[in-house]
């Protein structure tokens, strides 16, 4: 008989990452009824979720009150104040690999809470708000774990560029993407991205599902290339059908 030798030669595969996105909006209450807050629809947020999950990342949203729904594949913590999402955030954190912060939490929250509902005073013509700093999720999460990799998103009215620019450096992320107000609820997008480089190094726009899977394709295949130490991969979903895409690849240094 005719012996045959059996090698089982396993290959170690790397678990995909687990990815951390913060999404939608936070509300800051006045009173039992008022609150603080902004249109983020969390579209975005629950597109990149999809654009993730097609990659076979792990996915956590960590998301404030919105109306639409988030895939079911993702684990999903609702939450309500700023304060809530960055500890949230700080408990999954350790498990994550990286951070998309998408989200648009409150900037200022009232400096005092009024048990009972503000009323109108006939011999006042205004109110006047005390307001204080919120947390800033992004810094604290990436003061939390430096060594996890960051993307994070600014929404600018004016000097676009050079206040993304500006917010990357501060936070110190690994990436910002660019987003403009028009896009807050809308169903398309358009976003610019700036690496560490602080150069504009790719541009999408279109429906914000494919403008997600541009940005996920960039992070995947340039982000994680240079942070692996590997070389940069071309990527078919950075030109897919459907969307304007313009891609500037830097050597990496």
């Amino acid at each position: 008989a005719m012996e045959r030798e059996h090698r089982d030669i396993c290959f170690a595969r790397k678990p995909m990452p687990r990815v951390l996105i913060t999404s939608g909006p936070t509300r800051e209450y006045l009173d039992p009824v008022r609150f603080l807050s902004n249109a983020s629809s969390g579209r975005m947020g629950a597109a990149l979720a999809v654009a993730c999950l097609e990659r076979g990342f792990q996915v956590t949203i960590v998301s404030g009150p919105v109306s639409i729904e988030y895939p079911e594949a993702a684990t999903l913590i609702r939450v309500e104040s700023t304060q809530e999402m960055l500890d949230a955030g700080l408990r999954v954190l350790p498990e994550c690999d990286g951070v998309i912060a998408v989200a648009a939490p409150c900037d200022f929250t009232p400096r005092h809470f009024s048990a009972e509902k503000i009323k109108k005073h006939p011999d006042h013509d205004g109110l006047t708000l005390d307001l204080v700093k919120t947390p800033d999720v992004l810094a604290r999460l990436k003061a939390t774990k430096p060594q996890a990799w960051f993307v994070g998103f600014a929404l600018e009215t004016e000097s676009g560029i050079g206040n993304a620019v500006a917010k990357r450096q501060q936070k110190r992320c690994d990436l910002i993407v660019l987003n403009q107000p028009e896009t807050i609820g809308s169903r398309h997008g358009a976003v610019r991205l700036i690496d560490a480089s602080d150069q504009c190094v790719a541009s999408f726009q279109g429906e914000k599902g494919q403008v997600a899977r541009s940005i996920i394709g960039w992070i995947h295949s340039v982000l994680l290339a240079r942070r692996h130490g590997g070389p940069e991969k071309n990527d078919r979903n950075l030109s897919r059908p459907g969307s304007s895409v313009s891609v500037d690849h830097k050597p990496t240094q």
